[in-house]
């Protein structure tokens, strides 16, 4: 189980992940960092030249991908963010990986949370008025939502370096039934981890997520750390998330091997 599927989200591509990459190698592991459909190459150029059919993109076409890749090796870890964590979610829930961990996830089976900011950006992700039309990231929204612990200039470094726009109908997909897990059946290790400051994925719901997991000879953690966007993975101090990350894969990796 030394093999990290790493799973992005929306606004991001396999860019998100190069110092996670890195961290983790010089660790060890081997690490594999798929692009979601319609999302490989250059951020700046996906933004500047959006992918035909992106609007169209729903979460099955994605995690039928990820899947795929996910069955080609031994019970590998599997690492995501937000949407990308819900897909871990449901790979664990399939019993097709060994380990989990998925932070700031879009949570399963419609689970909501009384959250002006996560109402607030969901509806706008979600508008059904606007078909499938893609969602086009910019600097202000991409600051105000997903990197609002930055300063702006730092946030308008990180737009420029990794956001893309995306497809309304994975977010959508994610509160249907492409969504759904069964919360009762036994399950890999799997870690949630919150950010405080989170204004697209509430620390709360994180917390609450953990919680509905309700098989008592499973393991499910939660970790929430402070002053934390959603842009956990890549501002200052995702070493901290990546060091805690790595300590408990290899606890569990510990136990089961004995």
């Amino acid at each position: 189980m030394k093999d990290i599927i790493f799973i992005h989200g929306m606004f991001q591509n396999p860019k998100s992940w190069n110092k996670w990459e890195i961290y983790f190698s010089e660790r060890g592991y081997n690490c594999i960092i798929p692009a979601w459909p319609l999302h490989e190459g250059e951020p700046a150029e996906l933004r500047k030249n959006p992918p035909q059919g992106l609007g169209k993109l729903s979460l099955d076409d994605i995690i039928v991908e990820i899947e795929t890749l996910v069955l080609k090796y031994d019970n590998p870890t599997v690492i995501g963010h937000s949407v990308g964590g819900l897909i871990v979610q449901l790979l664990i829930n399939r019993g097709v990986a060994g380990l989990g961990v998925a932070i700031d996830s879009v949570a399963p089976n419609a689970m909501l949370d009384f959250d002006w900011g996560f109402f607030k950006n969901s509806a706008i992700i979600t508008n059904p008025f606007k078909g499938d039309e893609p969602i086009y990231m910019d600097e202000e929204t991409f600051h105000g939502s997903f990197a609002n612990t930055l300063t702006e200039s730092a946030s308008a470094e990180a737009f420029n370096q990794y956001a893309t726009h995306d497809s309304r109908n994975v977010l959508r997909d994610c509160l249907g039934s492409a969504g759904k897990l069964d919360f009762d059946l036994p399950h890999a290790p799997l870690l949630l981890i919150g950010g405080e400051k989170d204004e697209i994925i509430p620390a709360s719901l994180s917390e609450k997520n953990s919680k509905a997991y309700t098989d008592n000879n499973s393991i499910t953690a939660y970790k929430e750390f402070t002053n934390r966007s959603h842009y956990i993975c890549g501002e200052n101090g995702w070493e901290e998330v990546a060091e805690y990350i790595y300590a408990w894969l290899e606890v569990q990796r510990a136990h089961i091997q004995e």
